[in-house]
């Protein structure tokens, strides 16, 4: 039976062919630096470019990687689950493709998980960490949705959408199981329920850059993002996660 590599590495990708190389080529340099067995799994959402044949190109920079396809865009919250249900890490490990959070900051995330089960990267908890911001109206209509985050779901984390995350893979396989949002509004879910769960989570600031070349849209994707955290406590009201027995 094969041993499971230490680490899994998700990316989720939606027409990634220009942003993708220089990301591998810094994961492959982490992976032999590290030392650590790593598997690196790119998840791609239906895109329209070559994005999964510039992936599959890398076979030889990154032994254990697997190129796997959702058929047709989904969203980001879909390409994170369907990845986290084909890893076999002990740690899971979610990143941007652009690697707003430059690779190397995982260590900090992995060596919170020999006390916590999840790990997520922070751009708020340290503020000078950050190389490149958002505008100014960006930054301030996330400081208004994590606003909304705490109220609604009374989570206490100053950051809930930084797309860098860790998590212990079977304590959190119940999260994953059970998250119903599809797209840029499923971190609070996840961190929703692994609290549900009791689950022990903490925040890290990490380093990041903004990337002028964001798939979010801020209008509607700001709308889609404020309606699934209302959809996370009706979903909590109506029983739709459920604890185990």
């Amino acid at each position: 039976m094969e041993t499971a590599p230490a680490l899994s590495i998700i990316v989720p990708s939606y027409n990634e062919e220009l942003r993708l190389p220089p990301s591998l080529i810094r994961i492959a340099d982490y992976i032999r630096e590290s030392g650590r067995t790593t598997e690196v799994i790119v998840v791609d959402d239906g895109s329209k470019d070559r994005t999964a044949a510039v992936a599959e190109a890398f076979r030889t920079q990154i032994p254990n990687l697997r190129v796997v396809s959702n058929g047709e865009n989904r969203g980001k919250g879909y390409s994170v689950r369907h990845g986290m249900q084909e890893a076999r890490g002990k740690i899971v490990l979610f990143t941007d493709a652009d690697l707003s959070a430059p690779i190397e900051e995982a260590d900090k995330l992995l060596a919170a998980l020999t006390e916590y089960d999840v790990a997520i990267g922070s751009r708020a908890l340290d503020r000078n960490l950050i190389a490149v911001h958002e505008s100014r109206f960006r930054e301030f209509a996330g400081i208004i949705f994590n606003k909304i985050v705490r109220i609604v779901l009374w989570l206490p984390f100053v950051d809930t959408q930084c797309g860098f995350k860790a998590f212990r893979r079977e304590r959190c396989k119940i999260i994953f199981e059970q998250q119903r949002i599809e797209r840029f509004g499923f971190d609070p879910e996840l961190l929703y329920l692994a609290r549900h769960h009791g689950l022990k989570a903490v925040e890290i600031p990490v380093r990041w850059a903004h990337s002028p070349a964001t798939k979010i849209n801020m209008l509607r994707d700001s709308i889609q993002m404020f309606v699934d955290v209302f959809t996370i406590r009706w979903n909590a009201l109506l029983g739709r996660y459920r604890k185990e027995k």
